[in-house]
């Protein structure tokens, strides 16, 4: 398949593109900075862009079969709108060029996963350190839901760089209000890809976690 990587500089957009390659698919990375992804692989095409220019999406999106967003940034501290209007620009990008599976990275606790990554992040991290961050999450998530895409929000647990386990729990209501559960962006990204071929959550919010 032709499969559109958004955020492919980041940890789990990289593994979303070295997975993706490794499983045949044509990956094209849009990235500010081309320099910072080694494009040796005949598969992966590596375009300028800024999802903040709908322009730059919609050639992008031109001819993809689907859109995985890893799309992130570290502005944690700061009222920002990145992931909303990034976001928002996508949806306008496939549905002018009429492309429909979406699937993308959030978090657990937003929305109705609210609370299930543990005490830690529920009374601290969210609230002190990712405040403006998870607001903007949410608003991200809500354009999706909206939109007439064949969309997947993939909602982990903590981020870890561990190695990708051959199982992990994936699916509603998953997360613990007292714990804090883990997940590795090796297992994120061979979740969000096989999401591309499959329809069990479609227009649905798994979380994932081990």
């Amino acid at each position: 398949m032709n499969l559109l990587i958004i955020g492919g500089t980041g940890k789990t957009g990289r593994e979303l593109i070295k997975q993706g390659l490794d499983q045949g698919h044509f990956i094209t990375a849009m990235v500010r900075n081309p320099a910072k992804l080694r494009n040796d692989n005949p598969k992966l095409k590596v375009i300028k862009g800024n999802v903040l220019i709908p322009e730059d999406l919609e050639i992008a999106v031109q001819g993809q079969d689907a859109v995985l967003s890893a799309l992130g940034h570290k502005r944690f501290f700061i009222k920002t709108s990145i992931l909303s209007k990034g976001t928002k620009n996508i949806i306008s990008a496939m549905d002018k060029t009429n492309v429909k599976r979406f699937i993308c990275i959030t978090s657990l606790g937003i929305q109705d996963s609210k609370f299930r990554l543990g005490l830690y992040y529920t009374l601290f991290v969210i609230p002190v350190i990712l405040f403006f961050y998870f607001r903007d999450k949410a608003k991200q998530e809500r354009l999706i839901m909206k939109s007439k895409l064949d969309w997947t929000i993939v909602r982990p647990g903590q981020l870890t760089n561990g190695t990708k386990r051959t199982t992990y729990s994936h699916g509603p209501k998953l997360g613990s209000y007292i714990l804090t559960n883990m997940i590795s962006r090796k297992n994120v990204a061979h979740f969000m890809l096989k999401q591309v071929s499959e329809k069990t959550y479609m227009h649905k919010t798994p979380g994932i976690i081990y």
